[in-house]
């Protein structure tokens, strides 16, 4: 069977991890999400937690799952982005794969069998989500998902400025809130079955 990769990217706090997760059982392959974060560690000889340190506008205690690199110095952002983007590359080149954000859809815009994904859901559920999930109060919540949403755009805007929106560059968006997660994956598989065949 050829190959064939799968992008996720989402909104924080719209279940996107969580709905790959679910579509990578469903389809029997890997996803890569976190482990984008580690090997970028590895790779630049150095740990998430000294990565983190460097952060300047992070404060929240659950910034390690907001911003996995913050918006640290601008050296380091820009080694970052280029120690990602070979690492997405190469993983991609292995086997039928689903990549988790992290520009994902941007690096791999080349793959010849690529179906591009967005996740999203309202605001006020994307709260709620943080709220019943990560266990944050209301006003964490509110906070984790405007500065989530804020640091995401100005991450885009430096590095892929050219590159167009979630809703243009995706074959497929869906809105959260309307499925469950094992749903949400179900529509995916059937959208990857149409676009590239018996997978």
């Amino acid at each position: 069977m050829e190959k064939y990769v799968i992008t996720i990217s989402r909104q924080f706090g719209s279940f996107g991890s969580l709905v790959a997760r679910a579509l990578s059982k469903q389809l029997g392959i890997e996803f890569m999400d976190r482990d984008i974060v580690e090997e970028t560690a590895k790779r630049m000889n150095t740990s998430v937690k000294e990565i983190s340190r460097k952060e300047e506008d992070i404060r929240s205690k659950f910034s390690y799952h907001l911003y996995p690199f913050g918006v640290g110095t601008t050296d380091m952002q820009d080694e970052i982005f280029l120690v990602q983007e070979n690492i997405i590359q190469d993983f991609a080149k292995k086997d039928s794969c689903i990549i988790v954000g992290r520009c994902g859809a941007y690096y791999l815009r080349n793959e010849p069998r690529l179906l591009r994904v967005y996740v999203y859901a309202p605001y006020e559920v994307r709260v709620k989500n943080c709220i019943d999930y990560f266990g944050m109060n209301e006003k964490e919540a509110v906070k984790a998902v405007h500065d989530a949403d804020k640091a995401r755009e100005s991450y885009h805007r430096k590095y892929i400025p050219n590159f167009p929106g979630n809703t243009e560059y995706s074959d497929l968006c869906i809105n959260s809130a309307c499925y469950s997660i094992e749903e949400a994956a179900e529509l995916i598989q059937h959208a990857a079955k149409l676009k590239f065949g018996d997978i």
